[in-house]
């Protein structure tokens, strides 16, 4: 049934690879996610001589989106954006997206003085883009009850905003509620990927469904699922090698950018040589042919059969944690071990990850985490498993 569907959707409506993008102002339909920079001092600093060499490199082979949030590597996204991009650039070669997250406000008063420091933070005088972060019923709720969505709205009045969007992590019915109540919405940014693709968690299917439904522009976030679909199990990964056509991250990229509709695929590069592989079939894109597609659905079907930890390592689940667990680090380590069987895992749990951070064991079953994991993953229990597969008393 997935390989019906993807047909079904992707045959007379795959992207024409000469189609104009509905947003004149936006050149090619791949863009720079700045979640992932590199980094420097073990992770504390982004590596700004390297990202200035990205940025550069991006803008010099035609390409002008970039995305960000406040909250991405905890605030230092953007500031990293105002040293590399908009400080160094002229504003018209590119575009800016940036996001209001419900960590930074708990009333309306709050939203514009947040907003002024984006603006700042970032070196800018307006956003291109802005987009309502991580939707889902709940954080809606809490949107609505601050008039969040008006008040961007306002902005964009002012000039400040020059389009206006969600990024949206739920149901596909939730979605199409929120595109009901406020046809303003220019854009949906959504996590579509072919192992998501029939996710029943993720739903991205649906939600890009709902998207065409209402005639919304899609941007793609998580095309490569935080790296799981570059770092194949061998098995899969011979599936894709017996192409001969690229990299496991460039099936997954062109997957999502086939979709008729889909505007923008991000990638959160974190280094020059992800950015010229990305480059290097983004340029000129190419939509998968049947055969590829038939590839991609048998690598999903090996992923299936593995029952991996759907983890992308966005690290929301970090920041609030009593314990300083760092989640997405001991979920690599567990799918390291049980589906590429790699037993250096053991050590990086017990040496590195654990060291100055707490233990899965040490969970409380606060369910912060949970609340705000974009892949309502069911974290708690999962750490159980962690620390029953890695703190194994000896005998």
């Amino acid at each position: 049934m997935y390989f019906d569907e993807v047909k079904k959707n992707t045959g007379n409506s795959r992207r024409n690879p000469n189609m104009q993008s509905c947003f004149d102002e936006v050149k090619k339909n791949f863009g720079f996610g700045c979640m992932r920079l590199p980094m420097v001092e073990n992770g504390k600093a982004v590596d700004i001589e390297q990202t200035k060499k990205m940025v550069d490199t991006f803008i010099e082979q035609g390409f002008n989106y970039f995305d960000t949030a406040h909250g991405y590597l905890e605030g230092k996204s953007e500031l990293a954006l105002k040293e590399c991009l908009t400080s160094r650039h002229k504003r018209e070669e590119y575009i800016l997206t940036d996001k209001l997250t419900m960590t930074y406000f708990n009333k309306q008063e709050d939203i514009r003085p947040f907003f002024e420091s984006q603006l700042e933070a970032c070196g800018v005088e307006y956003f291109d883009f802005y987009l309502m972060h991580s939707q889902s019923k709940d954080i809606f709720e809490h949107f609505k009850k601050c008039r969040a969505y008006e008040t961007a709205l306002e902005l964009k009045k002012e000039g400040k905003i020059h389009h206006f969007g969600i990024s949206f992590h739920d149901k596909a019915e939730v979605l199409e509620e929120i595109l009901k109540e406020y046809p303003q919405i220019e854009v949906v940014q959504i996590q579509f990927n072919y192992l998501d693709y029939e996710d029943p968690a993720v739903q991205s299917r649906k939600c890009y469904e709902v998207c065409r439904r209402y005639n919304k522009p899609v941007i793609v976030m998580e095309p490569v699922k935080g790296g799981n679909l570059v770092n194949l199990p061998e098995d899969a990964a011979k599936i894709l090698d017996n192409l001969k056509g690229g990299s496991a991250a460039s099936y997954a990229v062109r997957f999502a950018a086939s979709f008729d509709g889909v505007m923008m695929v991000l990638s959160g590069m974190s280094n020059i040589e992800q950015m010229e592989d990305n480059i290097s079939y983004m340029k000129e894109f190419r939509a998968l042919d049947d055969t590829e597609m038939t590839a991609v659905k048998a690598v999903a079907e090996v992923f299936n059969s593995k029952h991996m930890i759907a983890c992308t390592a966005c690290r929301y689940c970090v920041e609030g944690c009593p314990k300083h667990i760092s989640i997405p680090d001991l979920f690599a380590c567990m799918n390291a071990k049980t589906v590429f069987h790699d037993w250096n895992a053991d050590y990086y749990y017990s040496d590195v990850h654990t060291v100055h951070n707490g233990k899965a064991s040490d969970c409380i079953r606060c369910g912060k985490c949970e609340k705000v994991c974009p892949q309502h993953l069911p974290i708690r229990e999962l750490l159980e498993a962690v620390a029953k597969e890695f703190e194994k008393k000896a005998e």
